[in-house]
């Protein structure tokens, strides 16, 4: 019978589109035999991340998949921590007798800190441990100073307002992801010059504690032997770790961010791409993921969109009994909805 010692759990956390998900694919499709659990917190109404990482190749049946995948979808961990996580988390402590490890895809707007800290819980502490929180940095968008590449609104009523603080929300919450790492992965590192890279790496070195690793990355590839095993035991050193949210008196529920999803009808993609890049510049989305149907196209389109950048790949058939419509998340900030679908749905008529 398999020892019950503490079960690890690596936290991936980052901004919108720094590629945590890719991250945990990369992970799952080369574990090596090792028996993983994946929590995936979605911010938004559709379970877009659960569905991708579910089609990963990780050597066990659907039904089986669907065990694996705990999707909690009403907001960020660290809102939701007594209403999802614990349940969630007390399930898969029952059942570490069969695990090796417990991966955590944070939402792109969550704050890692306070899910570190529910491992303190006594129900939690004596099953598992923090084996270590991993913050990716889309490289990029930190060189264009934006964090996640999107409109720079924000900065710039920052600018018009002396009596704001110096720092954004964005940046903020930048900040805050960065100080609870144990190893901070510059992702898309293959898009930067040397020079490029160079100040990115200055950059986020500001932000964090002396011993803390950074390491480069493309498409989130690294050795297992890099990602886990880094016993860091997290939760009994991070109320040491200060951030910006620290000192808040009321619960913190990220008011600054809006997401709601959208179904459009069937589009060619170059037109469904331009109309999308459209919405992003006139209403400063921050995000658009999910899948899309093509006229003629037996297979649907997988889309993940940040800033003006859109990657796309078609993923799976069309299963028969699915309707063949496009349903997208759009993520952003004091978005107006009825106008961006109403856009949206006039362009692809």
């Amino acid at each position: 019978m398999k020892t019950l010692a503490k079960l690890p759990v690596t936290i991936v956390t980052g901004f919108l589109g720094a590629g945590k998900t890719t991250l945990l694919r990369h992970l799952l499709a080369h574990a090596e035999g090792r028996r993983i659990a994946v929590i995936v917190n979605e911010f938004g109404e559709l379970g877009i991340d659960g569905e991708i990482l579910k089609q990963c190749s990780i050597g066990c049946s659907e039904e089986e998949a669907n065990g694996r995948v705990f999707e909690l979808a009403n907001g960020c961990l660290c809102c939701t921590v007594q209403e999802e996580f614990f349940p969630v988390m007390r399930e898969l402590v029952a059942r570490r007798g069969d695990l090796d490890h417990i991966l955590i895809e944070t939402s792109g707007l969550a704050l890692p800190k306070p899910l570190v800290q529910a491992f303190n819980w006594p129900e939690i502490r004596n099953a598992c441990t923090v084996d270590a929180v991993i913050t990716v940095v889309d490289s990029p968008a930190v060189l264009a100073g934006t964090f996640a590449a999107f409109p720079d609104q924000v900065d710039e009523q920052r600018k018009l307002d002396p009596n704001l603080d110096h720092e954004s929300p964005l940046h903020e919450l930048f900040a805050d992801q960065l100080a609870s790492a144990d190893l901070v992965i510059l992702n898309k590192a293959d898009l930067l010059d040397a020079e490029a890279l160079a100040a990115v790496r200055a950059e986020v070195a500001e932000e964090l504690p002396p011993a803390v690793k950074v390491i480069e990355a493309h498409g989130g590839e690294l050795p297992l032997d890099v990602l886990l095993g880094l016993n860091s035991e997290t939760e009994l050193h991070i109320d040491s770790r200060r951030t910006h949210h620290d000192d808040e008196d009321e619960d913190h529920d990220h008011e600054e961010f809006d997401s709601f999803h959208v179904e459009l009808p069937e589009a060619e993609e170059a037109r469904l791409l331009a109309a999308l890049k459209d919405a992003v510049a006139k209403y400063g989305i921050l995000r658009v993921k999910g899948f899309a149907a093509i006229p003629g196209k037996p297979m649907r389109l997988l889309v993940q969109g940040v800033g003006q950048r859109f990657d796309r790949h078609f993923d799976r058939a069309w299963q028969a009994d699915e309707p063949r419509v496009s349903r997208l998340v759009v993520i952003g900030q004091q978005l107006d909805r009825a106008a961006i679908e109403a856009e949206l749905q006039a362009a692809l008529a």
